[in-house]
């Protein structure tokens, strides 16, 4: 059993560290894409905030699968020296994630004005 939950552990740990990996990748080809459209003369102010909201999203699920290992691997080894540190690990990813799903909530606004009351299209 504890075998079981230590596999389970590696693997949604693997699968947070992934979904970030692979929201960086995404995004990194995204931007480079928008940056060459912006050396031909394309405003990218709009299309620069959509990405930094994506890799927002990308960086809070896996942050989310990795608070979930983390409980897991504290079931296999219940001391009260890693519940300490789990709980640690728990309030600083919560904060990363509460300022990270703020910072994209209030990141809307460009510096050429766009935003809600006064959209670019």
């Amino acid at each position: 059993m504890i075998t079981m939950l230590h596999y389970l552990y590696i693997g949604i740990g693997m699968i947070g560290v992934a979904v970030i990996t692979w929201g960086v990748i995404l995004v990194a080809f995204r931007l480079l894409r928008a940056e060459f459209g912006r050396l031909k003369g394309r405003k990218i102010c709009r299309e620069r905030e959509a990405l930094r909201h994506q890799l927002g999203s990308y960086l809070l699920l896996g942050l989310e699968f990795m608070i979930a290992a983390d409980i897991i691997g504290t079931i296999t080894h219940p001391t009260i020296k890693d519940i300490a540190v789990l709980a640690g690990i728990i309030v600083m990813r919560t904060i990363i994630s509460y300022f990270l799903d703020r910072e994209m909530a209030d990141s809307y606004f460009c510096k050429d004005g766009a935003g809600p009351q006064n959209p670019v299209y």
